[in-house]
């Protein structure tokens, strides 16, 4: 297994192997930009080591060319791709950004999808003044995506108010030190004013940093200081600064969660510095793109019916899927292996149906040789130039052989390896070829009455970043109809879509299904529209040119008394070169679990690098045995989604009928009827953009942030369908039988505090009774000083009676308002809460994030001057003042009696 390292980053002996940093395929040839890449990661190597305290560095490094540019006699990849690279350097998420980000959808702890650079980053100097050296920046950004750490500064809350009544920058340390400074209306005379309401600087008040500083730290706020080298640990680490990375990592400081990674729990730090060498690279460039089908056709997967649906799925991936120009041969087996076609590039229609002609028409024997079938594979794969680097096999099967004899081999060839698993008899170690290859994995249950084979091969796509000739799943309708009813559906084709649009139908029974399909205009399509294959029982409908936009009405009718499972599949390509499709990713947290241990499911919707929000988003998860799961997922940032209006939707997985594979699959669509705006607000974790700096006092400023042009939206009109395949995972540990209730409440983590009428106003997202699904019994709320004593003491912290509220049902927003005791410290009061969440057994859920509420306090206005006293001075005050009181009183008194005794 050790073969496969080479598919991901790993840590050997302090240095990190295997970094493979891609560039876009729309990001024109540029050797200078190369080289720029080279010298951050090299620069970044160094700072790492010193940042880790002499853990880590970068030792090689793998520079993925696109296709696209011009052939030197680069190395062919074997594993690497675009889409699984830790690195891209791409346009920009939006077209006035150049902000270096990091895609961070999961909590803290866990590892990142990639980072983003855009090449104006790298090319432009000027930028270094903005964001700092590449390479301290690179350090901020590998810190998100390896380890899982936050940002320790917040562009929303830039100021805080701390205990001792003083106005504070979110930073972390608190030792970096700066000016304020005021650039628009609410300032006087220049000078940052303060809100009486909230205690914070009024809007339009900055913090501008001494560019020669002696704080050392921390990397996650302000890399680009030349004096900052490490990060924040738990002797500066400041903990009232409202970050993300204390709202996210229960106030740990970011060296406490780095040192406690996989990658350094039980790692020490290299005794000697003098083997830290520079990191090696390795520039490749994949040319064309070569796939080989391997096919079970044993009799082990239902004859007939599955010789069928094999047919239906393979036909549809040649005719539709697979990428214009890319070589693909055919490969059968069951005892033994048969080569139907030799690599053919596919250039034409004509070309992909004489592929498609050399399709399984009959099953084969009774055994199915897995080994067989691949090692001929390689075969075919080697006739083409001689090269299995890089190459890619698509292994279907649901064989039971053991594959020891060819695993080595296969896992060393260079080859991917995609691996679509059937039924659950099939062998357990059939996964492993994509785990140490990089490859895809899907599972499809045994029944083979639905469309979920044509969906797993509609997910088998170019992973170049090559989005403009991929093909775009639309639909994937699948029913058991009754004798003589109908499936009726209306599908959405947007603007983003409509080239190479297919409509294909599937039946199970003789004489086809009567169709009928209407286009926005009303024009009709029916059977005889159709190319129908009544031996494979398929019917597909090309539309000419670029398919209409808007609603698709189709109805396929079952002209059988008896019922049957009819479906209805439509695929398309994006309408436009220079606009990105709306396209949408779905994965889940682990392939393997074990019960009783949740899992993520994640779905990514966007358009190019920018977010779509307000979709609806279902997933469907298929056990081995037993009915399909629908959840909903949301974009709401409660339960598992870490951020809000990010994209990426999400949702709990915790619920299995039992042990075995499951296959993911996923419904997003958008009503016609809004118009979807994707978002420009940077959500992820990115670079601070510097606004100036202060520097032998005085102020130099950067240019500000670029604004949004309105011309560069890409607004779509109506809604939009989307369908995609996420992959499989594999489930152990499950009880037979009833099992108890072992899933508490998930975790609070949005919830916000304020203070309004001396009450404390709490409002968070209910979670439910087990994790974010049903209804949790209660809350218990607690108050403190301090926000270590609510994380590492929460029992022993003030409670707050919350017997009056009743929870609201997952998913919902909860308020609740309470009378403190007094936390009093000059004219700030400053409380700090967290809730856990309780469920009908008992079962409590993880702490919260610790929320901060402030009561600012105004001082009397002063008539005459704004000077400040001190408590002294006016201990002063009032001695003077009662002594003038007692002479006075003296003094009338002596002379009251000195009358009376004349008198």
């Amino acid at each position: 297994l050790a073969a496969a390292a080479e598919a991901a980053t790993v840590l050997r002996g302090g240095g990190y192997e295997g970094l493979v940093a891609a560039v876009h395929p729309r990001v024109g040839e540029d050797a200078e930009l190369l080289a720029r890449l080279q010298e951050m990661i090299t620069e970044a190597s160094f700072h790492l080591f010193n940042a880790t305290r002499g853990r880590a560095h970068f030792r090689s490094v793998k520079i993925l060319i696109p296709p696209t540019w011009t052939e030197k006699g680069y190395e062919a990849p074997k594993h690497e791709s675009y889409d699984t690279a830790d690195v891209i350097v791409a346009p920009p998420y939006w077209k006035h950004g150049d902000d270096p980000y990091t895609l961070q959808p999961g909590a803290c702890g866990q590892t990142g999808k990639y980072i983003h650079f855009t090449p104006n980053f790298l090319a432009n100097d000027n930028l270094m003044d903005i964001y700092g050296s590449r390479g301290r920046l690179f350090v901020h950004e590998w810190a998100h995506l390896r380890w899982g750490v936050f940002d320790e500064y917040d562009s929303e809350r830039p100021f805080y108010v701390t205990a001792r009544n003083q106005v504070k920058v979110t930073r972390c340390s608190s030792d970096v030190t700066g000016i304020y400074v005021c650039e628009k209306n609410s300032c006087t005379e220049g000078s940052c004013v303060i809100n009486k309401l909230t205690g914070l600087f009024k809007e339009g008040c900055t913090f501008i940093h001494d560019r020669n500083q002696t704080a050392v730290s921390s990397i996650m706020y302000m890399q680009s200081l030349s004096s900052v080298a490490e990060f924040c640990d738990e002797h500066n680490h400041n903990r009232e600064a409202p970050n993300l990375q204390n709202q996210m990592c229960d106030y740990r400081s970011t060296w406490e969660v780095i040192k406690n990674s996989p990658d350094f729990k039980n790692n020490p730090p290299v005794t000697n510095s003098s083997y830290i060498t520079p990191p090696s690279f390795s520039l490749l460039q994949k040319r064309d793109r070569v796939i080989c089908l391997v096919l079970d056709i044993s009799k082990t997967l239902s004859g007939d019916n599955w010789i069928k649906r094999l047919h239906q799925a393979a036909e549809l991936y040649l005719l539709q899927i697979v990428e214009e120009y890319s070589y693909v041969g055919i490969v059968t087996f069951s005892h033994r292996a048969e080569i139907k076609a030799y690599m053919r590039q596919v250039v034409s229609d004509d070309v992909r149906k004489q592929l498609a002609s050399h399709l399984p028409a009959a099953p084969g024997s009774e055994r199915a040789d897995i080994c067989a079938g691949l090692q001929l594979a390689l075969e075919v794969i080697r006739k083409k130039d001689g090269n299995t680097y890089g190459s890619e096999i698509v292994l279907v099967t649901g064989g039971q052989d053991s594959m020891k004899k060819c695993f080595s081999d296969m896992v060393n060839s260079g080859s991917i390896i995609h691996t679509i698993t059937v039924g659950s008899s099939a062998a357990k170690e059939i996964e492993h070829f994509s785990k140490e290859t990089g490859g895809l994995m899907f599972f499809v249950p045994e029944r083979l009455d639905f469309s979920d084979l044509l969906d797993v091969f509609s997910g088998i796509l170019s992973r170049s970043g090559d989005t403009f000739n991929q093909s775009i799943q639309i639909e994937s309708a699948s029913d058991s109809i009754g004798g003589y009813k109908e499936l009726r559906r209306t599908v959405t084709i947007d603007s983003t879509v409509g080239r190479e649009t297919f409509f294909v139908a599937t039946w199970q029974t003789s004489g086809a299904a009567e169709i009928t399909l209407s286009d926005p205009s009303g024009k009709s399509y029916t059977n005889k529209d159709f190319d129908i294959d009544s031996v494979f029982h398929v019917a597909r409908l090309q539309i000419p040119g670029t398919a209409e936009t808007g609603e698709w009405i189709y109805t396929l009718t079952n002209i059988h008394p008896s019922p049957q499972v009819l479906t209805m599949m439509v695929t398309s390509r994006a309408a436009n070169s220079t606009i990105s499709a709306v396209a949408v990713k779905a994965h889940v947290s682990k392939d393997i679990n074990d019960y009783p241990n949740p899992m993520v499911v994640y779905v990514q919707v966007s358009q190019g690098f920018s977010p779509i929000l307000g979709a609806n988003v279902t997933a469907i998860i298929s056990p081995q045995n037993g009915d399909p799961v629908s959840l909903e997922l949301f974009d709401n940032g409660a339960g598992s989604d870490i951020v809000k209006n990010d994209g990426i939707y999400s949702k709990y997985l915790f619920s299995f009928p039992g042990n075995g594979r499951y296959s993911l699959k996923v419904h997003v669509h958008a009503s016609a009827n809004r118009t979807i705006v994707p978002q420009r607000a940077m959500s992820w974790s990115h670079a601070m953009y510097i606004p100036g700096y202060v520097e032998n006092g005085k102020i130099k400023m950067n240019p500000s942030r670029p604004s949004i042009i309105r011309n560069d939206l890409q607004i779509q009109r109506g809604g939009f369908h989307r369908t995609a395949a996420g992959g499989s995972f594999i489930i152990s540990a499950v009880p037979v039988g009833p099992y108890a209730d072992v899933f508490p409440p998930c975790k609070i983590i949005d919830l916000d505090a304020r203070i309004e009428d001396n009450k404390v106003v709490l409002s968070w997202t209910a979670p439910g009774d087990d994790f974010d699904k049903g209804q949790a019994a209660g809350y218990e709320i607690r108050t403190s000083e301090t926000p270590l004593e609510l994380r590492d003491n929460f029992y022993r912290t003030t409670f707050v009676n919350a017997s009056s509220l009743s929870p609201e049902l997952a998913g919902y927003k909860e308020m609740f308002a309470f009378k403190p005791e007094a936390f009093t410290a000059g004219n700030i009061s400053i409380i700090y809460v967290a809730i856990r969440a309780i469920d009908e057994v008992s079962h409590h859920s993880e702490l919260s994030n610790i929320a901060q509420a402030v009561m600012f306090i105004p001082p009397m206005d002063s008539p005459t001057s704004n000077v400040e006293f001190g408590v002294s001075t006016i201990l002063l005050l009032v001695f003077g003042l009662l002594s003038v009181v007692c002479l006075t009183g003296s003094t009338a008194f002596f002379l009251s009696k000195k009358k009376d005794k004349k008198t």
